[in-house]
């Protein structure tokens, strides 16, 4: 069905008009991965990066919270990566992000599914164990193989320190007690879903990003959606009831991109294809945009 025309408002400006396509250094550069040969569960997350895109035109420009207008900082839109599955594609990815942290103050990748998080992490800092990591998961993702399940597992093996990680938001009954122990091995720092009930992920978040970054660390956040209940998150396949808000998140994307240690964000696990007639988890992806950008404003 197709989307029903949006009104004009010369004093109501759209959020899909603030991404350039010109070669410009900017604050922040948005980036389509659209994976999805390589996910563990059926999905058109190919489609996301581009709904993400289009949903933007149902936001504004302006934070009333943070008071920021947005048009006061320069943002690209980078394109889609084509075909960025298996060790191609990865290699595809790696090209189409080598120049970002010199060229951006923060990448955002908008996928596809998880797989991402190792193709863009690792096509951005060849040296991997260089930098930090924050996961906002229901999952470990720490299977073996190579799939949507496996990304901070092959980063770890590519010589990201298990110490060097931080994974908020890790669900009951959404892992096995021997990828628990993996991630208990490897000395990865876990912020359970059952803590965000007792603590605010502002305080969270927050502790999460002096761990990752350590003295001097650069950091990467994978912003898995199916981190978030099920009832704000249908199209995510693995998201399960229980899960935090999708307020919490949109705080978490803030506080990433406040922080000048981080450069890159993704946003992940969205299947465009299967989203609640309202698009609710689409929309989430799109304002997770705005609030990293929001961030970044305020550094």
């Amino acid at each position: 069905m197709a989307s029903p025309t949006l009104p004009h408002d010369a004093n109501w400006v759209r959020a899909d008009t603030l991404f350039s396509s010109e070669e410009v250094n900017t604050d922040l550069a948005i980036i389509g991965v659209p994976a999805r040969e390589e996910s563990l569960s059926p999905t058109s997350a190919h489609q996301s990066p581009d709904a993400i895109r289009s949903a933007l035109a149902r936001y504004s420009t302006y934070s009333r919270s943070h008071e920021v207008d947005l048009r006061e900082i320069e943002m690209r839109d980078l394109g889609n990566v084509i075909s960025p599955e298996y060790e191609d594609g990865e290699l595809r990815v790696a090209e189409a992000v080598k120049d970002a942290r010199s060229n951006h103050k923060l990448l955002v990748a908008l996928g596809g599914d998880n797989s991402i998080t190792y193709s863009v992490a690792s096509g951005l800092w060849p040296e991997i164990s260089h930098c930090g990591l924050i996961t906002l998961d229901a999952h470990h993702d720490l299977r073996d193989g190579r799939s949507s399940g496996s990304p901070i597992w092959r980063l770890i093996q590519s010589g990201l320190p298990g110490t060097n990680i931080v994974q908020i938001g890790i669900s009951d009954f959404a892992n096995s007690r021997e990828y628990s122990e993996r991630a208990k091995d490897h000395g990865i720092h876990i912020f359970s879903r059952d803590l965000l009930r007792k603590r605010p992920i502002s305080d969270v978040m927050l502790e999460a990003l002096e761990i990752a970054g350590g003295s001097s660390r650069e950091i990467y956040v994978d912003i898995d959606v199916d981190v978030c209940d099920r009832s704000v998150a249908p199209a995510c396949p693995a998201s399960v009831p229980g899960g935090i808000s999708a307020d919490e998140l949109r705080q978490a994307a803030f506080l990433a991109g406040a922080n000048s240690a981080v450069r890159a964000i993704d946003i992940t696990e969205i299947d465009a294809a299967s989203d609640s007639p309202d698009q609710r988890t689409i929309r989430l992806g799109a304002l997770l945009v705005l609030e990293a950008a929001c961030g970044v404003a305020k550094r």
